[in-house]
């Protein structure tokens, strides 16, 4: 083999390296490429997921904060009705507190009234002996009835006369304006077996309260389920 083919030879075997290389550097190239593409893919559905979840969370806090506005609102339109359907009734029973006090002006309605509950009060008790309070104001009609209020007593109870002591301490005054929040009676009669252990409290005030806790429910039932009609 000459010079020549040597060459030759040497010429094909470095074009041969050359275009391994560059073919091989072209592999490594397109592998490249695609490598950084699913990466960016990647990277951008990553962003893409963070975006979401981002949005859902805060469009969670909107809607959390829009529940609980309503919640809100919900619970003061509620107490303010509430409140409202209180002050009426608050209202009537303010009424029918200033109505009891015309009882009491009608004197012989009122000598009546008072003799009658009296005698429930004995038979509530059914003691031998009672001690008696009213208001002074009463103290004049309440010694004209008791002896008869004694009397329908015991043809009612088949009983000894009952002895009846009559307080020498007295129920408070009517309800005065000048000082609304005084303590306040309308009438009746307090009567307390005589060791003071059994109280009948029959004052035109608290039969006033017993009343209205009986039929407060009816009351509401009446008057609101018409509101809302």
């Amino acid at each position: 083999m000459n010079g020549t083919d040597v060459s030759k030879q040497i010429q094909q075997m470095v074009r041969f390296i050359r275009q391994e290389a560059e073919e091989k550097a072209n592999e490594i190239s397109v592998s490249a490429e695609e490598e950084f593409q699913i990466e960016k893919l990647q990277l951008v559905e990553a962003e893409k997921k963070k975006v979401r979840q981002e949005y859902d969370r805060k469009t969670m806090q909107v809607e959390v904060r829009k529940k609980i506005e309503y919640s809100m609102q919900l619970n003061a339109s509620r107490i303010k009705v509430l409140q409202a359907q209180d002050d009426l009734v608050s209202g009537m029973k303010d009424s029918a507190r200033k109505a009891l006090l015309k009882i009491s002006g009608e004197k012989n309605n009122y000598k009546k009234l008072l003799k009658g509950l009296i005698v429930q009060s004995l038979l509530r008790l059914k003691e031998p002996s009672v001690l008696l309070r009213c208001r002074e104001m009463d103290l004049s009609v309440v010694r004209s009835v008791v002896e008869d209020a004694k009397k329908e007593y015991i043809e009612k109870a088949k009983v000894r006369t009952p002895n009846i002591t009559i307080d020498n301490v007295y129920l408070p005054p009517p309800p005065s304006d000048a000082d609304p929040h005084c303590s306040s009676c309308s009438g009746g009669v307090v009567l307390a077996s005589e060791d003071g252990k059994i109280v009948c409290e029959n004052t035109l005030d608290a039969r006033l309260n017993v009343v209205f806790r009986q039929k407060l429910p009816k009351i509401r039932k009446q008057i609101f389920s018409k509101m809302g009609a």
